[in-house]
């Protein structure tokens, strides 16, 4: 089978299609003819090397799919027929024309909804719920403020904090992104580039703050976070663009607030773990994703490239151009 590659850690242009040996489904597996997947920032991490994959993980790069399924392992309940539908978050391997998925993983992929469109929902969507809710704890009402608003996670979380009838209120880089978000649902939407969001959302908020922070930036946001921060608040911290040393009184500003810290990687959770965050996601978002639910959630694909065409997309990404999901369209 064809699959993304590359020979050694660095740039772009070291990506290319490769033709790889086909998995074969374990125990409990389900082997998946993969239609499409999306670009991640972990992706992009992995390719420079700072970012491996989990011990037994499949070391090509994707961490969702969308496809049919191919074939059963031995001990499969059932769950599945050969030709379903099905989405899956990934620990690796799904950039490639068939991944093989515990089938506790596989989800059913909305009725009238593409594999591209599908293909942008597992990373971006289950991180986003996983950390609003298992992390979290969102309570309707509570003000949540999105770093990255128009990245894949943030335009997720925006409608899931709505649905959770909570206040979204974002971060971004471009006065394109923040009306992105505000068609997506964002109540309010802050430029990190030419303002200090913290006194935006303290403005915003009436001096009262945030009671929730998705922080995917890190170490160069963290005096501005604790300045928004309402007391007894949750700052989640889930990547670290910008970097993990932090330099200050970082300690006696979030004791001084009665703050707390949370932070969560999805890629490293244990299987368990993993389906049961996907199993509350099947049964209580999945829904909104079909025709005629209120409210009706809809994934945002940016931009689509062929899998031949990979290096272009993680340039995209590495360039911030996407608003939304970068898919992966896998070669018949």
């Amino acid at each position: 089978m064809f699959a993304a590659h590359f020979d050694c850690p660095g740039g772009p242009e070291n990506l290319y299609m490769k033709g790889v040996m086909k998995p074969d489904p374990g125990e409990g597996e389900v082997l998946v003819k993969v239609s499409a997947s999306a670009l991640n920032r972990a992706d992009l991490l992995q390719r420079r090397g700072k970012y491996p994959p989990p011990k037994g993980a499949s070391d090509i790069l994707g961490l969702e799919a969308a496809g049919s399924v191919a074939g059963l392992g031995p001990g499969c309940s059932g769950r599945w027929k050969i030709g379903d539908a099905v989405m899956a978050l990934l620990s690796g391997g799904g950039q490639a024309q068939f991944v093989t998925v515990p089938e506790g993983h596989l989800m059913p992929i909305p009725k009238d909804m593409t594999f591209i469109q599908a293909a942008a929902i597992p990373e971006a969507w289950l991180t986003a719920f996983q950390l609003l809710h298992f992390v979290g704890k969102v309570q309707e009402g509570e003000r949540v403020l999105i770093h990255a608003g128009a990245s894949g996670v943030g335009m997720a979380a925006i409608q899931l904090v709505r649905l959770a009838k909570a206040i979204p209120i974002v971060t971004a880089g471009t006065q394109e992104k923040l009306e992105a978000t505000a068609k997506a649902g964002a109540a309010a939407g802050f430029n990190y580039k030419n303002e200090d969001f913290s006194e935006k959302v303290l403005e915003f908020t009436q001096g009262s703050g945030v009671d929730l922070i998705l922080d995917c930036v890190g170490a160069s946001y963290w005096e501005k976070n604790l300045n928004c921060l309402s007391t007894d608040g949750r700052w989640i911290i889930y990547g670290l663009l910008s970097g993990g040393e932090v330099h200050g009184d970082l300690l006696a500003r979030l004791l001084s607030k009665r703050a707390s810290i949370h932070t969560s990687l999805l890629r490293s959770r244990d299987k368990e773990a993993s389906s049961g965050y996907q199993q509350a996601f099947t049964e209580e978002v999945l829904p909104h994703f079909c025709g005629g639910a209120s409210p009706r959630l809809q994934p945002l694909v940016d931009s689509v490239y062929p899998l031949h065409a990979i290096a272009e997309a993680h340039r995209a990404m590495e360039e911030n151009r996407n608003i939304g999901k970068i898919v992966i369209e896998i070669p018949v």
